[in-house]
């Protein structure tokens, strides 16, 4: 009888091959393809009695499944309500982002509720994750730490500590004697993580597993990692800001698109509620080339600051730079500026556009943030300091609606915003106590920003 043949397959979008190769031909990733054993044949599946039968929906327990607050409010906000017993948890982000200390912090507030943690470090001593805690102050009676990579020894561990919460730092970190490959190849990190979630389910502990990411910042290791867990987070950050961000990317206990604000400092990280002050510069007067807008990272919306410098030059084609901004819709709002508003002569002025205090801005609701900043100083025209601006510019000009209007007109009332420009076929109730201009066109715009628009309720 003829032996089966191995295959490899592309652990990123699943395709197969007959014989290995470096780079997947289906979808061009490279060193994604690995060899799969070939499948023995099995015989019949017999019917077996369950150990315990279904019962109705409505005779199912959902107590024992309700989330439990962390005692960190950004991060029970990303969670949904908190965490869910028997959930798996997996956070992922860049070396030095501050995963592990963002859960020393976590497992610091667990153990103050008279709740036990078992953090597990792979990649770390003991005694280096000891240091981390005295300085953060997370040294706790309730907090056990070990320093294990065997799968089988961590779960040893969880059976004479009995967490509620288990930490493995990180996944890619732990080996399983019975799965082939090396440590943290795709196989094994399989192998650890099916393991780890049959023991969240079976025993109703909360795990949390820490993720590495790769170069293009995506979860690093098997897509199927992401499918077996419960809930996954994206830890982002700036080396050069103190500002760090939670993301969920996918959530089965609540909204998959909210965003948590920290603060790395030298004591630790702290939580940052009102995120918006970060992304605002303070000054005592208007200067040209600055506008406001409210961008939407989630469901969070978060007023920032974009400034706009203009210089004359000589050179052919001028520079244009930018920082924290997309630089296509830049150059595609300047084209804009240049043919609709006829600013002739953006043609022979460098333009730098950037954002204030780190903040990163993709959606198009800024359009009209940066094309007034730019117009502003271009003409060196001030606009005042208490507007903010809302609204996609087209290729003819005009300004198109964007989600969530309202919800970016009341962060703006909150932070003490007076004048709010949006978009004329805005149909949301907007909240009153500031004043509202609407525009259909950048034309309108200038001139609502300079106050020679009428508004729709005075403020």
């Amino acid at each position: 009888m003829a032996k089966p043949k191995s295959t490899f397959r592309c652990s990123a979008c699943g395709h197969q091959v007959a014989k290995w190769v470096g780079r997947c031909p289906d979808c061009g990733e490279w060193g994604s393809v690995d060899e799969v054993a070939p499948l023995a044949s099995t015989p019949t599946q017999i019917a077996v009695a369950p150990s315990s039968p279904a019962l109705p929906i409505t005779q199912i327990d959902a107590v024992s499944s309700s989330a439990i607050a962390s005692g960190i409010g950004e991060f029970d906000r990303v969670l949904g309500s908190g965490v869910v017993p028997g959930s798996v948890i997996l956070l992922a982000g860049e070396p030095g982002v501050g995963k592990s200390t963002l859960l020393l912090e976590a497992v610091k507030h667990w153990a103050q509720r008279d709740r036990i943690a078992l953090y597990i470090t792979g990649e770390e001593s003991a005694g280096q994750v000891r240091m981390r805690a005295e300085r953060t102050g997370a040294v706790h009676q309730n907090v056990y730490l070990a320093a294990e990579t065997d799968l089988a020894t961590i779960l040893g561990h969880v059976d004479s500590v009995r967490p509620s919460l288990m930490i493995v730092d990180s996944v890619q970190t732990v080996v399983a004697s019975g799965a082939d490959g090396v440590t943290g190849g795709v196989t094994q990190i399989r192998a650890v993580t099916t393991a780890l979630v049959s023991l969240a389910k079976n025993r109703g502990i909360a795990v949390i597993l820490v993720g590495h990411v790769t170069k293009d910042g995506a979860v690093a290791g098997p897509r199927s990692l992401e499918h077996l867990v419960d809930v996954v987070l994206s830890f982002e950050g700036d080396r050069h800001s103190s500002l760090r961000m939670v993301r969920g990317i996918k959530n089965r206990f609540g909204p998959a698109d909210e965003v948590g604000c920290f603060e790395q400092r030298d004591d630790g990280i702290h939580q940052v509620t009102d995120p918006s002050g970060i992304f605002l510069h303070q000054r005592d007067s208007d200067v040209p080339g600055t506008a406001t807008m409210v961008t939407m990272d989630g469901k969070r919306p978060l007023v920032g600051e974009i400034q706009s410098l203009t210089n004359e030059t000589t050179m052919a084609t001028p520079r244009r730079a930018v920082s924290g901004l997309d630089g296509a819709r830049v150059a595609m709002v300047l084209a804009v500026l240049q043919s609709r508003l006829e600013l002739k002569e953006i043609g022979k002025h460098e333009v730098y556009a950037a954002t204030v205090g780190g903040m990163k801005v993709t959606e198009p609701a800024a359009d009209l943030a940066i094309a007034l900043a730019v117009h502003s100083a271009m003409k060196h025209g001030a606009i005042p300091a208490k507007t903010v601006a809302i609204g996609e510019v087209g290729l003819a000009g005009e300004v198109r609606r964007v989600s969530a209007v309202a919800r970016r007109v009341a962060e703006a009332k909150r932070l003490g915003f007076r004048h709010a420009i949006v978009p004329a076929g805005t149909e949301e109730k907007l909240p009153g106590g500031i004043r509202i201009s609407r525009v259909g066109d950048l034309s309108q715009a200038v001139l609502a920003a300079r106050g020679d628009v009428p508004a729709d309720a005075p403020f």
